[in-house]
């Protein structure tokens, strides 16, 4: 049997010199924007991520409120405030869950970015450190790769604004010993940390 050649042209003309055997048509990709609802407690700058959609209607919105104010309540954590931008689909019934466990909802004022800072600070950090260098093909996906991201960014990346503790420490690294390297989402992230 004779490996498949390429076929000489006679190289007359504009056309190319060689020309290769057919090859299959493109794969198609669905290119969909998803959406993330992140919450993010100011004081320790820790990220949860509750929820990942392609619609973020808001019933969505509404419910996933709930699952994180019913989280909060089976934790037994508590906060009074709740600072949101003014999209739409953040509506009274979204402000009502919150309030019902005693969290006052304050919305920003129009067009001030810098009044919710450390959402757009979180978002522009989860773009250049690890969504700009992959590829999402799904939803699954998309929450896969932010719960590896999260749990680096509230377990191990340094944070300037606390003194480059990140805000969920871990206190059983020890101080001695040789240092390695860990790989997270096939070496776009290292972590690095003390052998036993």
């Amino acid at each position: 049997m004779e490996a498949a050649r390429p076929v000489r042209g006679t190289g007359r003309g504009n056309g190319p010199a060689e020309r290769q055997a057919p090859r299959p048509g493109p794969i198609p990709l669905l290119l969909r924007r998803l959406y993330v609802l992140v919450f993010i407690h100011h004081d320790s700058q820790r990220v949860r991520i509750v929820g990942v959609t392609a619609k973020p209607v808001m019933a969505w919105v509404v419910q996933v409120a709930r699952n994180f104010t019913s989280d909060l309540e089976d934790a037994d954590r508590r906060f009074r405030f709740l600072i949101r931008d003014r999209d739409t689909k953040f509506t009274a019934p979204f402000d009502e869950v919150f309030k019902a466990i005693g969290i006052s909802a304050i919305r920003t004022p129009v067009r001030s970015p810098k009044a919710n800072a450390f959402a757009e600070r979180w978002v522009r950090t989860v773009r250049e450190d690890c969504l700009d260098h992959l590829l999402i093909y799904s939803r699954r996906h998309l929450e896969s790769v932010l719960g590896f991201y999260v749990r680096h960014y509230n377990e191990s990346r340094p944070h300037r604004g606390r003194q480059l503790a990140p805000p969920l420490p871990r206190h059983d690294q020890p101080h001695t010993g040789e240092i390695y390297r860990r790989d997270i989402l096939g070496g776009i992230i290292h972590e690095y940390g003390r052998a036993a």
